[in-house]
């Protein structure tokens, strides 16, 4: 998959023959966290059990969580329950004038992709060149102080794959209307798109400590942790959190002393996050 998406073809040897096959075709993806739900205080590295070299080959990462919401979980339920009372059938909505038949669209798309390539103006280009730029300054500060703090390391990398996913969304943009050249405007809507999705799934887990930091309280815990659990030795997560309690911790310090630790690799959870062994 890495060939496949990188480069867009597929190699194939077999039986003495060796040959590259194209494989240009969009790839939608979804994935489950690995511990069956979402965790607001991690990071998506901690949840996500994907290699960052297959998460840095889309060109958009959108993280979508189940949050309650009266409103919207009615409104879910209606539509769900409409589509058993109405046997399977479409529930019936109102069309706008100027919604195209799924007929028109398949031309129109199948029109778009054989007849216009855009290509970057010379304004988008230096726009793109300075966003990018910008933004891994602003994330190699950011990943510095994690690495301080003994955070995991960060899920999605932002390298020169997501410049060329930034390039990719800006001329699609203007190939929706058969423009040649992908403008300014164009490269504004791609970056709003990225830092809806790839740029704020990176960022995701990135919450401060009390303190702005690893507290003293914090790093007491931490050390009577390490002190309680030999290196090799496997205990039970709530073992742990029972005994920090029992020192006069709350559960929540707890909580973070775990996933400090396990971020800095000197404990590997198994069993789901039920148990916990030292490495290091």
């Amino acid at each position: 998959i890495h060939e496949a998406m990188e480069q867009q073809t597929i190699s194939i040897a077999k039986a003495g023959i060796t040959t590259t096959l194209n494989s240009r075709t969009s790839v939608l993806a979804a994935a489950n966290p690995v511990h069956g739900r979402y965790h607001e205080d991690k990071n998506a590295a901690e949840q996500v059990d994907f290699q960052t070299t297959i998460l840095s080959r889309f060109d958009m990462i959108f993280v979508l969580k189940d949050k309650h919401d009266a409103e919207f979980d009615g409104k879910l339920a209606k539509h769900i329950i409409n589509l058993h009372v109405q046997g399977g059938a479409a529930v019936e909505r109102e069309v706008s004038e100027d919604e195209l038949d799924v007929r028109t669209l398949k031309r129109y798309i199948a029109f778009a992709r054989k007849m216009c390539s855009p290509r970057l103006s010379t304004e988008a280009a230096e726009r793109l060149n300075n966003y990018y730029v910008e933004v891994r300054k602003g994330l190699a500060s950011a990943d510095a102080e994690s690495e301080k703090q003994g955070k995991a390391p960060r899920a999605v990398p932002i390298t020169v794959r997501q410049l060329e996913a930034l390039v990719r969304i800006s001329e699609s943009h203007a190939k929706m209307r058969l423009d040649p050249v992908a403008t300014a405007d164009d490269v504004k809507q791609a970056i709003e798109l990225f830092t809806a999705s790839t740029l704020q799934a990176a960022k995701l887990g990135e919450i401060t400590l009390e303190g702005g930091g690893v507290s003293e309280g914090l790093a007491e815990l931490r050390q009577r942790i390490e002190g309680m659990v030999a290196i090799g030795q496997m205990r039970g997560k709530s073992e742990i959190i029972s005994q920090a309690v029992a020192w006069g911790f709350s559960e929540r310090d707890a909580e973070n002393a775990i996933r400090s630790l396990v971020g800095a690799e000197q404990f590997e959870e198994s069993r789901q996050g039920r148990r916990l062994k030292r490495v290091a």
